[in-house]
């Protein structure tokens, strides 16, 4: 009994260990950006067996990328102060056992995609993880400060997953979703590069701010964020969306605007790191007020309210 009870502890820190490797803050926002174009694929509510086995697959794939990077990444994260904190940076967990992990969680992830969703849906999300875990971490990311933005394109594809594995292929719309993410990466992820510009010197990677420095990333920042608000508006335009998303559109794209402005003409580590957790927040409620759009515009445009 003894026994048993001092090795449960152990058990139970051992999978939490492996739970760190997916990344489950990162690997959430796919999630739910996925879970949207699921959602606005269709009229109506979504069959919702084929909606949840193509949200465990794609969590599942997604998870096996963020174990794959960490693999890859164990050194760098090792020197910098974000993500020394990880089993695999600390080495608490082996690289074969992460290996392993990673092969295992893309293995049954594509396997549930193919057979309970389609294949189509299963290709794109393993080309994301290809684009990803090994294109961007082990290819772009170590050799060019565009690596953010090149490597977006992988990251920006969760909504057009989503849109095929409820309809069997990829439509305008989704890759409107697309586009979307792609240009709101990279003033995301540079408003994070900006405050911890040591961490990436010390790592040796050339992200921008350590390239070229503070002042010409903020204005890439706040060109970014221009280019981005225009794209917004696109589903309003297309005609994918109404007047519920065009207001929600037009918030939150000048707030992020007024953020980035103020970041270019009077930078802080502080206003740094409030622009980079405003912009998850940006896209989220952005992706909200479409889904919300979607569900509410028929009946309160219909004059049957």
């Amino acid at each position: 009994m003894a026994h048993t009870l001092t090795a449960s502890p152990s058990l139970t820190a051992r999978w939490s260990q492996y739970y760190v490797l997916t990344k489950p803050r990162v690997v959430q926002l796919i999630v739910f950006c996925a879970l949207i174009g699921m959602l606005l694929a269709q009229p109506g509510w979504p069959d919702w067996r084929l909606a949840g086995a193509a949200t465990v697959g794609i969590w599942l794939v997604a998870s096996a990328a963020a174990a794959f990077n960490c693999l890859v990444e164990q050194r760098i994260d090792s020197r910098m102060a974000r993500t020394s904190w990880r089993p695999s940076a600390k080495g608490d967990l082996s690289s074969a056992q992460t290996l392993v992990f990673s092969a295992v969680l893309c293995a049954l992830g594509s396997a549930l995609l193919y057979w309970a969703v389609n294949p189509l849906t299963m290709w794109l999300t393993f080309a994301t993880f290809v684009g990803y875990a090994v294109i961007y971490t082990v290819v772009l990311k170590p050799l060019t400060p565009q690596n953010i933005v090149i490597g977006g394109a992988s990251g920006a594809m969760p909504p057009v997953l989503g849109w095929a594995a409820m309809t069997g292929h990829v439509g305008p719309e989704a890759l409107m979703l697309c586009l979307i993410i792609f240009l709101w990466t990279p003033p995301h992820f540079w408003a994070l590069a900006l405050y911890r510009v040591e961490d990436y010197r010390k790592a040796g990677l050339p992200m921008l701010p350590v390239t070229h420095g503070s002042e010409f990333t903020r204005l890439q920042v706040l060109l970014y964020t221009l280019v981005l608000f225009a794209a917004t508006l696109l589903p309003f335009v297309y005609g994918m969306s109404s007047w519920i998303y065009l207001a929600a559109a037009l918030a939150l794209g000048g707030l992020f605007i007024l953020y980035a402005w103020t970041l270019w003409r009077d930078y802080s580590d502080l206003l740094a790191r409030a622009t980079f957790r405003f912009s998850i927040w940006h896209l989220s409620l952005l992706f909200a007020a479409l889904l919300l759009d979607h569900y509410l515009s028929p009946w309160l445009f219909s004059g049957n309210f």
